[in-house]
């Protein structure tokens, strides 16, 4: 995944650079390890060739005592535009449903127009701007 995700263009919105693939191992550890309630990602493949075109991720929390998930989704450069994400996103948000969680959160940049798209097909709504500028969406 280092290498497919190796593209300063897929930090437009989000920051930051492409992390090696030792930075990359890092941060799946980490995050694997820090979240409690669980840390799941999966890798997106088209159906027909089982080529990676992205990733879809969950981390699960508790948002007033309810169970909740924060989505992620990167499509591949080369393969955005063709409904990966809004399908990837809504896959993980359904069995995420099956598993018990109630409130479904992603953090979009206010200029992302492909992932705010995402977010609306998921049912989630705009809320505040945080303080790094993105915008909470949660499910209502």
């Amino acid at each position: 995944m280092a290498a497919l995700l190796d593209d300063e263009r897929l930090h437009r919105y989000t920051g930051g650079h492409p992390e090696t693939l030792g930075q990359l191992r890092a941060r799946y550890a980490r995050q694997v390890a820090g979240v409690p309630m669980g840390w799941h990602n999966w890798i997106v493949r088209m159906r027909e060739s089982d080529a990676v075109v992205g990733t879809v991720q969950a981390t699960r929390f508790d948002e007033d005592g309810r169970p909740a998930a924060e989505l992620a989704w990167v499509i591949l450069i080369g393969h955005q535009g063709n409904g990966y994400a809004r399908e990837a996103a809504a896959a993980m948000a359904a069995w995420l449903r099956q598993q018990g969680v109630e409130v479904l959160v992603a953090h979009v940049h206010p200029e992302h127009a492909a992932s705010i798209v995402v977010a609306q097909s998921l049912g989630l709504v705009a809320g505040a701007v945080r303080g790094d500028g993105e915008v909470r969406w949660t499910s209502p």
